[in-house]
């Protein structure tokens, strides 16, 4: 059990450091005279799009490496598991779909953010991680069905392991609204 808790940290350690790795250079890059009549975009705003960019990489690739080696299945349990897997990650990139139009409405609203607005935003926001919740919960159902209770859990919490460290890395890299 110690080494299965010493290898979700590592695994987890590297997942954090390869997205960090690929998290684009936030360095302006000079630009030519011919292009500098273009407004200049805000700080914030370059930002947040770069969270949104980060939040739409593909990680799958990671995810499933990580995934295959946390689950440890067996010809048999990988025949049934990886199907659903993918399922459950498409219908994943779909509710994501939603943070992502919450963040670059935060983006837009930023500068002149109004306690409506805030309200509104916040309630989106629970509204994405309550159908989030809801579909590794439909997922967990499928899986026990298909494989039993204890892969199925370990899917459940390798899943919502991976999906806490692409949490905290977007929500650090988000502003905070002030007044």
């Amino acid at each position: 059990m110690i080494k299965k808790c010493a290898a979700t940290i590592a695994i987890c350690a590297f997942l954090v450091s390869v997205a960090v790795a690929q998290t684009p250079d936030k360095t302006p890059t000079p630009k030519p005279a011919a292009k500098a009549a273009a407004p200049a975009a805000k700080p914030n705003e370059l930002n947040i799009k770069e969270y949104v960019t980060l939040l739409r990489q593909d990680v799958r690739s990671q995810k499933s490496a990580i995934m295959s080696a946390m689950m440890q299945l067996d010809p048999d349990q990988a025949a049934k598991f990886w199907p659903i897997y993918r399922d459950y990650d498409a219908e994943l990139g779909k509710t994501n779909d939603l943070r992502v139009a919450n963040i670059e409405e935060y983006a837009q609203n930023y500068d002149h953010l109004t306690d409506a607005k805030a309200d509104e935003l916040v309630h989106n926001a629970m509204a994405y991680q309550k159908q989030r919740a809801e579909l590794l919960a439909t997922y967990y159902e499928r899986m026990k069905k298909e494989l039993g209770a204890v892969t199925a859990a370990r899917f459940a919490q390798v899943e919502h392991q991976l999906l806490l460290i692409i949490d905290l890395q977007i929500e650090s890299s988000l502003p905070v609204s002030g007044s």
